[in-house]
């Protein structure tokens, strides 16, 4: 069985990144690290893990040495930084008031929970369902859509992950996430190919063509097959690749005139990551379903929601989700408390304006490092895409990698996506200061890499 392409996040198992460790674990370290390999299932992008946390901190993170780099790759769960103390204070409050509820019975923070996210939810999805995770969020949309519609059938994008559930991996797109003999996923999980301005499959050498084909393929698929159930995708892909205005109207007005419902996956670029509270926002297009998850939680807590329309409330007779955890009071009183923190700072706000500072540097770095091959982004979803020629495209793998271990000795942490694009998803408290060192730490690690090539 050959290995899996590199997709949602970076491996764990190279060359490389067993001489970052051999140059930078500490004993302590290495100690822990052995431990958690001897204990944990191996998994790639997992287990072995980088490096050991010990302190998380706003923007910071720090290791077993006292190293401390700027957190620009989260997992996408520290919109609001580590260890908000607003946030600290509510869940400690809320464990002495109430720190459970019996799945039989609701309470004061769950209901104010639902009640806010109908409040800013775009359009009129107002009912809700809470889970423990996106993934499972995700199932559950699924189950509603199938539900509401009478048809199994979902379409969504090859490259994008929705999580590793059955049902979520089959209308998930990376091979690392639906292979390794768990086959057969959910059936009727169809697939197009994703829009993309600069390596598009459709062969386009713009976004708008690009987007243009997407959206033409989607509604021949619709009509072609005339009984998808829903259409699931994130309204931004979070690799990331920013649609152009227009695209998701075209495809809201296709899933309308076929029957299918949208549902949007907001669990990365949802709660403020754009520079709107939801990325679906920015093209002004209402889902059926939305899904929230990850930064949810506020960074401490794991808490992820299903919000629909109130015509999609189908299931009284059944079970679609009914966790133990559902209405937990802790999680729900979290959930609220990040949403509003959110509000207060001027979160998305920062996001938006921050990020716009932010592009227009990397931009200027692309005009000085011929390594760059593109830029793009929106808000504080930002990904830099490495290449050894521009004429080629050829994705410049170990570069990227190189890259992110220089950057992690000078302080500043984030991902890697298919690869080769260096993929930066910083907390949205970030301010322009402490954006502008992490450019500089990324601009001359860019640069070092690139000067020792042969």
């Amino acid at each position: 069985m050959t290995a899996p392409s590199e997709s949602e996040s970076d491996t764990n198992l190279s060359p490389q990144r067993r001489a970052w460790a051999d140059k930078n674990l500490d004993p302590e370290a290495r100690t822990l690290l052995a431990e958690d390999e001897k204990y944990f299932l191996r998994q790639s992008v997992s287990t072995p893990c980088l490096n050991v946390i010990v302190k998380a901190e706003g923007i910071w993170i720090e290791d077993t040495a006292g190293r401390r780099c700027m957190d620009f790759h989260g997992n996408n769960v520290h919109h609001i930084g580590y260890g908000h103390p607003r946030l600290k204070r509510a869940i400690a409050d809320q464990m002495d008031r109430l720190p459970f509820a019996p799945r039989r019975y609701t309470n004061g923070p769950a209901v104010a929970l639902a009640a806010k996210l109908a409040e800013i939810a775009p359009g009129n999805l107002s009912k809700v369902l809470f889970t423990t995770g996106g993934s499972d969020a995700v199932e559950v949309a699924i189950k509603i859509a199938r539900a509401a519609t009478k048809r199994y059938k979902t379409l969504s994008f090859w490259d994008a992950f929705h999580g590793a559930g059955f049902g979520s991996a089959a209308v998930g797109g990376e091979a690392l996430f639906r292979s390794g003999g768990v086959g057969p996923l959910m059936p009727g999980a169809e697939h197009v190919a994703p829009y993309a301005a600069y390596r598009c499959p459709y062969g386009t050498s713009t976004i708008g063509a690009s987007a243009d084909v997407c959206a033409r393929m989607i509604e021949y698929v619709l009509e072609r097959e005339g009984d998808i159930a829903a259409f699931i995708a994130e309204p931004m892909r979070a690799v990331p690749h920013i649609p152009p205005p227009g695209f998701w109207r075209r495809v809201r007005a296709a899933c309308d005139r076929h029957g299918t419902l949208l549902i949007f996956d907001e669990i990365p670029t949802g709660l403020g990551k754009t520079g709107r509270m939801f990325a679906s926002q920015h093209d002004g297009v209402v889902p059926d379903i939305m899904v929230l998850g990850k930064a949810l939680g506020g960074g401490i807590v794991p808490i992820a929601a299903v919000l629909t329309r109130p015509e999609l409330d189908v299931g009284a007779a059944y079970a679609f989700g009914h966790y133990t955890h559902e209405k937990n009071p802790v999680t729900a009183r979290a959930a609220l408390t990040t949403i509003e923190i959110i509000e207060d700072e001027k979160l998305a706000d920062n996001a938006a304006r921050i990020g716009a500072f932010a592009l227009a540097r990397l931009y200027d770095m692309k005009s000085h490092h011929p390594l760059i091959g593109d830029v793009r982004g929106l808000g504080y979803l930002l990904g830099i895409e490495l290449v050894t020629s521009r004429v080629t495209k050829t994705p410049a793998n170990a570069a990227a990698e190189a890259v992110m271990y220089r950057a992690l000795e000078k302080g500043l942490s984030f991902k890697t996506t298919f690869g080769n694009v260096l993929t930066l998803t910083p907390p949205l408290t970030t301010t322009e200061a402490e954006m502008a060192q992490a450019l500089d730490i990324l601009d001359e690690a860019i640069g070092s890499v690139a000067a020792e090539k042969p």
